[in-house]
Parts: C-alpha cells; structure tokens; sequence
C-alpha cells in the first residue's frame, strides 16, 4: 500500500493519502499545507520583561496583563512526549501599559517539571507519554509499580483561572497551582480532593457576578461514575483558602459507570447548569490497569458514537437535576459558546463536530509532519461547527410524541418528544454558506463580563485549518454573517475580549491574541484588533519565538 500512495502522489493535481483512521484511500485536491512543525518546538523562557516593537497604536486604556498558557518544553535528555497536550506548561505574560508592552515567560515548576529536569528524563507519565521504568530501582520495585493507580501529573498546562482572588493554572487533574503574577512565580499548589471528593476540574470554570465560581469534576466510586457541579463561594475574608468553602452542589449519574463521557467545558446560565455527556469515552478499567498494561491516558479515550449526546440540565442554586434529558445525534465538543434563558428555554450553543476520535491525532509527530503527510492529518481531523440548541424545560412526561416544535421564534432549533421517551433536540446552524472558506471553528469567545448568560449576538473564534488558527473570525449569529481577519503565515491563538471603559454596546473592545509563525524570518506579536470593524488597531512584535498554546485570560492593572 504505501509503494501504491508513493506512486500516487506524484500525479499532477492530486494529493492521495491513507487515512488511518478510516482504513481508505483518499485524494485532496487542494494544495500542501505549509508545516507547522516549529509552534511544536521547545523554546527556551524570557524570565525577564523584555521589550517589544508597536505598530500602531496601543489604546491608552488598555491597561494590564493578558496571560497565556500552553507547552513550551517537549523533551528531557533523550526522552520526548508523544502527545501535544503532554509538553510542559510554559507561562506567558504581555504586560500592557502607558502605550507599550512588555514580554515573559516561565516554566510553570511542577512537581512534574522539577521530577523530570532533575533526572534529565522523563519520570512522570502524562496524558500520551507513559514514563519509562526508574533505572535506580530494582526489578521487584519495578514490577510492584506496575499494579498502582496511575498519579496524575501535576503538568498545569492548560490555562489561567481564578478562584476568589487568587490566579491559578491547571490542567484536568485534582492539582491547581497559585501564580504570582507580578513575577509570573509558582507559589503553591491545591489540591481540590483535599476540599471535596472529586479527581479534577475541568479548565473553564464560569463566573457570577458577585465572585461565586462554578467548575465540574468527576467521582469514580462503587456506586458508580459521578458528574459532580461544584461551588466556590466569593470571597469573604482575606485569609481563607482559595478553595474555601468549596462543596458539590449536584451529582449526575454516568449513563455508563465504566465508560464515563470526556468533557472540556460546561454551559452556565442565570440558574442553570448545562452539561453535554458526549460519546468521547473514557475506559475506567484501562486507566486502573494503565500502568500494568504499558498503556497512556490517551489510550482510554475512544469515540463510540451508538451513544446519544446528551444535555443534562441542574438547578445550580438548589441543585435538583430536572427531569427530561435532552437527547442529540453523536456530537463532540471541547468548547461551550454561551447559554442563557428564554421564554422557558435554555439556548445552549457550542462548537461541535461529528466525530469523536481526534485525540490519537494530536500526537506531536503528526503536528511535525510535513507535505502530503501533513495534509493527511489535516483530512483525517473532523470540522468543529457553531450550533445553537434550545432545550424547553416545560417539557416532561406529559409532552405530546411526535410533534416537533420550535421554541423560539428567533431560532430554527427544535425539540420533539420521541415514542421512545427520548426528547430529541435538533440544532440550528449558527453560520451560512458564507463560511465554507473558514471551514471550522474553535477557542470561542464573548464578552464575558457583560454577557455570560444572557442573550448575546457577537462570538470571536480562531478559524481553523482543522488544527490550529489560520485566522480570526468574528461571527454576528443574528445575520449569520462573519468578519475575518487573516496574514499569510501567520496562525493567531485563542481571541480574547476586553471591553472599552464605559462600553454600552457588547462589540465595544478590542480582541487581544498572541500571533505565531512557524517561519524563521516571521515575527511572533500581540495582535489587538477593533472588535467592532475587525480591523488591526496595532501590533506589538516580540523578538523571540513563542509556541502555539491553548487558553488565557486578560488582567486589568486594578484587579
């Protein structure tokens, strides 16, 4: 087969590849992709602020900080992670002021840093990199090891967050790590089952106004697997801990207790929680026996898509689940829009795709390709898609079957109540013929401050080349219409919304993103555009290469 793809390729105006994935042969007709192989490079840390060249201007109220995280190393000595989501977490600091900005960076000092940079190796296994046998022990050791839980890595690679005061950085593990921000320093880490019975958090807590956060984590235990809603109150003294007060609020059910559904991110409204159980599967015995076997985190994750996706909705003041779940076709997702409430409905909208099993593709030999292999991946990984869902909660038993209605007059989504008991929601499309050059969607964003939970028009994304940004995109889901923003070479992160001093219209900011390049002679820069015409306001180049990271968070000077 592979003599037959070699021969293949080199026919005009075809691009032939082998999909792995689904066993075919394929052809694509669009060009080579250009490799993106060195935003997937170690780099070394700027632990000094160092200057940066502005191109136009900085607004004179833009003033604070925009955090970024993501990974930074992927080797120690001879040894090198596997997965994208496995490099160490490197922390990153545009300092925002009088018209100018500064840059730096750091290693987060996890354990898992410290472990591995002291023995020039890899010690500590991570979400797709299993660590090698300790040499220093002997055979008996070794092989008792093998029939322990696996530890989680403390590796907190995946964003910055708050909990009442204080910053953190996490991944999905139990363990959070507090950051001095004034010098981008590793304090202390928590660890969220020393406050309640859970084994991690997801990296996208939401927010009330007042300081009250909400996270979700998981429980595993004899009675099951539990989707816990968990509440850290706002802060009430200087001296309490940052989690505090810390309780779970409700507990759903796994609708398969060995084979618990992956989840990113959850949708809050006013006095909601909703939560989508998708057909992305953790196999609870592979993970318990992952060390015995030789097998990675990853290697629990399968896609199974004869499950239904399906929205479970809890009162998150009393924590009373309601009634009817809200069933959908097979859905992935790692990214919740916005929700909120409308005439007895909960508008949930999310980025979604119909195929679940991307995560073995993320594996940092695939990101490194290059040509025809490149394009290869790119083919193989599924497009992530707008969809709006609206969830009636005066629906229950008593529903007619069979009628399909539409909630909402402003929305094409529909609700019908099946024979088989299920109410089947189908979703509108948050997007219009338009957006076929875009192609796919990811790292959503609102302003959150004015509009988390409420009725909203406006979200900003990256725009994807099905892994990583090739543009930004603000999309206006009441015209369906988009604004792009888009250099050649250049692959801009994660967008983030910063709201102008006395903005009264939710457009009125500026969009902040760290933009990168895998060419040498490219210059990486902070990006900050007009939210509102989508058009550069100016640039601030910084002198050094930065990777492609994941998630962050603006800081105003006075918080």
């Amino acid at each position: 087969m592979d003599l037959i793809v070699s021969a293949l390729y080199k026919l005009p105006g075809l691009n032939y590849f082998f999909n792995k994935q689904t066993n075919k042969l394929c052809v694509s007709t669009g060009k080579q992709k250009e490799s993106i192989a060195r935003l997937f490079q170690t780099v070394a840390e700027t632990p000094q602020p160092i200057p940066t060249r502005i191109t136009g201007t900085v607004p004179g109220w833009l003033i604070g900080s925009l955090l970024r995280n993501g990974p930074g190393r992927y080797e120690f000595g001879n040894d090198k992670f596997n997965h994208w989501f496995d490099g160490m977490s490197l922390l990153h600091k545009f300092t925002i002021e009088g018209g100018n900005v500064t840059y730096m960076s750091k290693f987060l000092q996890s354990d898992s840093y410290k472990a591995n940079e002291s023995q020039n190796r890899i010690v500590v296994s991570e979400f797709g990199t299993v660590a090698a046998s300790d040499p220093c022990k002997s055979l008996f050791q070794n092989f008792v090891a093998m029939f322990e839980m696996p530890k989680h890595s403390d590796n907190g690679n995946i964003s910055f967050l708050t909990y009442k005061k204080d910053y953190f950085v996490c991944t999905e593990g139990p363990v959070i790590h507090k950051v001095d921000l004034a010098k981008l320093e590793t304090a202390e880490k928590v660890d969220w089952s020393k406050y309640i019975a859970v084994n991690g958090a997801t990296a996208h807590p939401h927010y009330d106004l007042d300081g009250t956060s909400y996270n979700m984590g998981n429980s595993y235990g004899k009675n099951g697997t539990f989707y816990n809603i968990m509440k850290v109150p706002a802060q009430e003294s200087e001296d309490e801990d940052s989690l505090h007060g810390a309780q779970i609020i409700c507990s759903i059910p796994a609708s398969d207790k060995f084979h618990p559904s992956y989840y990113h991110s959850f949708g809050m409204t006013e006095n909601y929680i909703v939560f989508m159980e998708q057909p992305i599967k953790l196999n609870v015995l592979k993970i318990i026996t992952s060390k015995l076997t030789g097998s990675s985190i990853c290697d629990s994750f399968s896609w199974n898509p004869r499950y239904d996706s399906i929205f479970h909705v809890a009162n998150k003041h009393t924590g009373e689940i309601h009634p009817v779940k809200f069933h959908t076709e097979a859905l992935a997702t790692f990214h919740q829009i916005n929700a909120y409430e409308d005439e007895g409905c909960i508008v949930f909208d999310l980025c979604c795709q119909d195929d679940g099993a991307f995560f073995q593709i993320l594996q940092v030999q695939n990101l490194r390709r290059s040509g025809a292999a490149l394009n290869e991946v790119y083919n193989a990984i599924p497009k992530s898609l707008p969809l709006r869902f609206v969830l009636p909660l005066n629906s229950n038993s008593e529903t007619p079957h069979g009628v399909k209605i539409s909630p909402l007059s402003y929305s094409s989504a529909t609700a019908e109540m099946r024979p088989d008991g299920k109410l089947w929601c189908t979703p509108e499309n948050l997007y219009d013929r338009t957006f076929q050059d875009i192609g796919s969607l990811e790292f959503p964003a609102i302003n959150y401050s004015q509009y988390n939970s409420k009725r909203y028009r406006y979200f900003y994304a990256c725009g994807l080349q099905h892994i990583i940004g090739t543009c930004l995109v603000k999309m206006d889901i009441t015209t369906k219409q988009c604004m792009v923003w888009q250099e050649d070479g250049f692959y801009p992160s994660e967008p983030v919304f910063v709201p102008s001093p006395h903005s009264c219209e939710e457009d009125d900011g500026v969009l902040l993103s760290a933009v990168v390049s895998p060419r040498p002679d490219k210059t990486t820069f902070l990006l900050i555009l007009d939210a509102k015409n989508f058009k550069e306001i100016g640039r601030a180049e910084v002198p050094v290469q930065i990777p492609y990271g994941f998630h962050g968070m603006f800081v105003p000077q006075n918080e």
